[in-house]
């Protein structure tokens, strides 16, 4: 991992930062050759600007090259982070629970401990989602690529995890020591070395099918039976948070 440089873009951002992670195929455990990196984090805007009458960057997006390295970055101002954080949005919860930290305050700390009260049941439908739009990707010509169907898996796979058990878990070769599906290393193994629109080596669409539609009815399997929440309870110590750090 290029840590120097990420480090030095952390550093260069324009707003101070709560955290800076690793997400994409790094976090997801499949990054190939070619792979950009894919850094997310919280940005916390002054209180001067919030307040005033000119547009402010609730979202900085910037995708750029750094040394030969493809970077993507995308943070969220805190507020609208803290907004996300409320829905069942997997995106910002696999960030910010990302173990590939770039840059980290102890308010990121405080975040991920108050931020496991926003896991509940109704993530289900964001990773049915995410799924059911990776899979259009794969089949909607007849040039099947490894990354969409490894994405599939992914993330029925963590939808799954998340609601047997309330926690995050976005890295497939992780997961697949829990679930043991055993041709789900080749396809890694497929991503790993070659670049991010490799094709399949071997292509069993029937097989594929059925697999995706078994993990589709575990999901709603775990579903049904979670223990999670239907609601977040975090609120109000999202709300603290947020005026502490915007007002002090």
């Amino acid at each position: 991992m290029h840590q120097k440089l990420l480090t030095q873009i952390a550093q260069i951002q324009p707003y101070p930062l709560v955290f800076l992670t690793i997400s994409g195929a790094h976090l997801y455990g499949f990054p190939s050759p070619d792979s950009d990196y894919d850094l997310r984090g919280i940005h916390i805007l002054p209180a001067r600007e919030i307040v005033g009458l000119y547009p402010v960057q609730e979202t900085i997006e910037k995708s750029e090259s750094k040394e030969g390295v493809l970077i993507d970055l995308v943070t969220h101002e805190l507020k609208k982070f803290l907004t996300l954080l409320l829905k069942r949005n997997g995106y910002v919860l696999e960030q910010l629970y990302s173990p590939l930290i770039v840059y980290t305050t102890p308010e990121h700390q405080e975040l991920k401990a108050i931020a496991c009260k926003c896991i509940t049941r109704n993530h289900y439908y964001h990773y049915l989602g995410f799924a059911q739009t990776q899979w259009r990707l794969f089949t909607k010509t007849n040039v099947y690529q490894v990354k969409p169907l490894l994405y599939v898996y992914r993330v029925l796979l963590t939808g799954i995890y998340l609601m047997n058990t309330g926690k995050i878990e976005a890295d497939l070769i992780k997961l697949n020591q829990e679930f043991q599906l055993p041709y789900l290393n080749d396809l890694i193994a497929q991503k790993l070395a070659k670049s991010e629109t490799s094709l399949l080596q071997k292509i069993d669409l029937e097989f594929y099918t059925q697999e995706y539609q078994k993990l589709q009815n575990e999901l709603k399997k775990a579903f049904e039976n979670s223990f999670l929440p239907n609601e977040p309870s975090a609120k109000g110590e999202l709300n603290n948070l947020l005026l502490k750090l915007r007002l002090y």
